[in-house]
């Protein structure tokens, strides 16, 4: 018998670098998805192909050796170790993965992987799964590949809601939709920089934990602002408050380009150029140093601003051909699905 498992990518609209203080957050799901198509052995071998990456295997046991840093098996390693420590070592898989969500860009392509995994390997044990059980476990787990980061990946890719971004509180983990009104439009524009999370970019990363925890005053003063925006992005949302909306991305970029000093000159280039293609806001989101800008527009105008991007920021720099999704638009969608048997 051969499943499949669809889990989305994630556009976090407000809210970032502060889940992992357990601050709430404002992303969304999106109607892109990595695809894990798989089938239960009677062994403990875990074999996984990637369309982009070949093929990789290794035993499901108690501890598991990584594999080189950046290696996609680590996700799936990640995926095996977590489901170990919970529900112990069970027998393996042969998958195979597609995706849709661009890598390496702020859309939450790594925690996708981790999810389809995890679920794969809970399915083919026989095993339950609740969305509170889950959340106890993925966001540890997925620190196998040495990332620091908190649980909104997780949260908003397994329980994403069509329509509607999720505001996802911690401590314990809720997720409650607000509905995007229908004349605002999203999109995302890529700063043609890779955010290699766990790559080289890795140790900035968790180093930006390690400040606000120890009280960084920057720090702090993104984290403690970051989360009065995202209070106050939810009641934009809920009274359809445009300019509003748009006022608290811009101030989020300006808070992560000065305080946590996350962005980089690419991605500065890039908000100003969304603001003047006609978007209201825009922002660099994930975590940073590279990747995407989120922006907002009316829905009529979105296709206008796009263009408009794309013929005065994107058509004079060649290596925008190294990135084929490097502007898209970006709607709320529902989180992950398992798909019937084949």
């Amino acid at each position: 018998m051969r499943c499949a498992i669809e889990v989305p990518g994630r556009v976090n609209l407000i809210g970032e670098h502060i889940d992992y203080l357990g601050f709430p957050v404002l992303p969304m799901a999106i109607r892109r998805h990595l695809t894990l198509r798989w089938s239960p052995r009677r062994d403990r071998m875990i074999r996984v192909v990637s369309e982009g990456h070949g093929a990789r295997e290794f035993q499901w046991k108690d501890e598991i050796v990584p594999s080189p840093q950046g290696d996609f098996a680590n996700y799936v390693k990640a995926a095996a170790q977590a489901v170990a420590r919970r529900w112990g070592v069970g027998t393996g898989i042969d998958c195979e993965i597609a995706s849709t969500v661009p890598e390496a860009a702020g859309l939450s392509s790594s925690s996708a992987l981790v999810i389809a995994a995890a679920l794969a390997l809970l399915r083919a044990r026989g095993e339950a799964w609740e969305f509170a059980e889950l959340m106890e476990v993925l966001p540890e787990g997925e620190r196998y590949v040495g990332t620091r980061g908190g649980g909104m990946d997780h949260a908003v890719c397994l329980a994403g809601r069509e329509g509607c971004a999720l505001k996802i509180g911690f401590s314990p983990v809720t997720a409650k939709p607000v509905p995007v009104p229908r004349d605002w439009a999203f999109f995302v524009a890529h700063s043609l920089r890779r955010a290699e999370k766990s790559g080289g970019q890795r140790e900035e990363y968790n180093r930006r934990r390690a400040l606000a925890e120890a009280g960084d005053p920057l720090a702090l003063r993104h984290a403690l602002g970051e989360r009065e925006r995202v209070e106050n992005a939810v009641l934009a949302l809920r009274g359809a408050c445009f300019d509003r909306f748009g006022e608290l991305l811009n101030v989020s970029h300006r808070s992560l380009r000065d305080d946590l000093k996350v962005s980089c000159e690419a991605a500065d280039r890039l908000a100003e150029d969304c603001l003047a293609a006609g978007a209201v806001g825009a922002r660099i989101m994930g975590a940073g140093f590279g990747g995407y800008v989120v922006g907002l527009c009316r829905a009529r105008d979105v296709e206008e601003t796009m263009a408009r991007l794309e013929r005065d920021h994107y058509a004079a720099r060649a290596e925008r051909a190294l990135f084929p999704d490097y502007l898209l638009r970006v709607e709320p969608g529902d989180g992950a699905l398992i798909l019937n048997a084949e």
